[in-house]
């Protein structure tokens, strides 16, 4: 049977959403699976496997209905109001709204399914892949985040022997032999790669509360926008000056007799004026939106910091997915973590 109007969520006794625990369970584990590596196609085919039916009953997921799951605020418990409109009410068609009426975002409306921090962990994964285009496989968390110190390519899974019983899957630089001179970066195997990473984490947790106080630092840092603020406005004072003197000049023109040659050379110098006080204000504005987002980040990251274990004694996906961003591989087989505060932790490879 299909689920109910909205997968995880029926109408409560008091008319506001209620958990449908069941459904609830299949939300939860489509989000475990994406911060695990999955694509959203190795998820739909995870849950055909379960035999697990998809929101409209039937046995096949598709890529669209599993992204709109991971993607949707409602899951963590937000709601955003009118995403789209009725225009006719007669027939009652909705059209969806591209900023044609108000939308109102309402937080805690409701409960949540997944927890905030982890709805945020997957939309900025979700960034991330989409940043690396075709890059990302889904084949394993490891893909898309080792990167070979020589070229700076990624590193891919290759399989060897696959047709015996010597079989075994290593990572190695995608454009290792790409080029005239070969990277000297080594091929690794997962537990290689899995075991140094623990030895990075639980070196940046050694004291927990000092990187916690470092990373808020940084965010009074990032979040300081007297001097930027300040600049912006005086870029938006010069574009507003300049464009009512190009004004100015026009009308003069249309008005007065006088020289094109000289009208044409002061409209000229005023037009470059503009534009340049017009880039510089994008400038100052792309400058001040990059750095809230990168304090909303570091937010997340101390957050989900506090909530990490302080030793991790086995490998896990999730903490891998939402800790670092990249790990670059070196010719010696040493592996510098960077993670997502900046920190860079360098562990050498172990003797075998």
């Amino acid at each position: 049977m299909p689920y109910k109007h909205f997968l995880g969520y029926c109408k409560g006794e008091d008319g506001q959403p209620a958990i449908v625990e069941e459904e609830a369970a299949v939300v939860r584990l489509i989000y475990r699976l994406f911060l695990e590596g999955k694509t959203q196609a190795g998820i739909c085919k995870y849950l055909e496997g379960l035999g697990i039916p998809s929101p409209s009953g039937k046995s096949k997921w598709s890529k669209t209905t599993v992204t709109s799951i991971l993607t949707n605020e409602k899951y963590k418990g937000d709601a955003l109001l009118q995403k789209s409109f009725t225009v006719d009410f007669l027939e009652k068609k909705m059209k969806p709204n591209e900023g044609e009426v108000p939308q109102y975002y309402v937080e805690r409306s409701h409960p949540h399914i997944i927890e905030p921090d982890e709805w945020d962990h997957v939309q900025a994964e979700f960034a991330r892949r989409k940043a690396l285009g075709n890059t990302y496989s889904g084949k394993s968390t490891l893909s898309a985040k080792l990167v070979c110190e020589d070229c700076g390519s990624f590193y891919g899974s290759k399989v060897w022997h696959s047709t015996d019983k010597y079989r075994r899957t290593i990572w190695r630089c995608n454009n290792k032999f790409s080029n005239e001179t070969h990277c000297c970066t080594p091929t690794l195997d997962t537990e290689t790669v899995q075991a140094q990473f623990i030895t990075a984490y639980n070196q940046l947790m050694r004291d927990r509360r000092l990187l916690v106080e470092d990373c808020e630092l940084m965010r009074t840092s990032l979040t300081d926008f007297a001097l930027l603020d300040a600049q912006i406005e005086k870029a938006e004072e010069e574009a507003n000056v300049v464009a009512e003197l190009v004004n100015g000049l026009v009308r003069e023109n249309a008005s007065t007799a006088q020289s094109q040659d000289a009208y044409l050379r002061k409209y000229e110098a005023l037009t470059q004026r503009y534009e340049a006080a017009k880039s510089e204000l994008e400038r100052l504005q792309k400058e001040r939106t990059l750095r809230s987002q990168q304090d909303k980040a570091m937010a997340l990251f101390i957050r989900t910091l506090k909530k990490q274990p302080e030793v991790l004694d086995a490998w896990d996906d999730t903490v891998w997915t939402v800790m670092v961003e990249k790990a670059i591989v070196h010719r010696d087989g040493t592996i510098t973590f960077v993670f997502y505060n900046g920190t860079e932790i360098a562990v050498e490879r172990q003797a075998a």
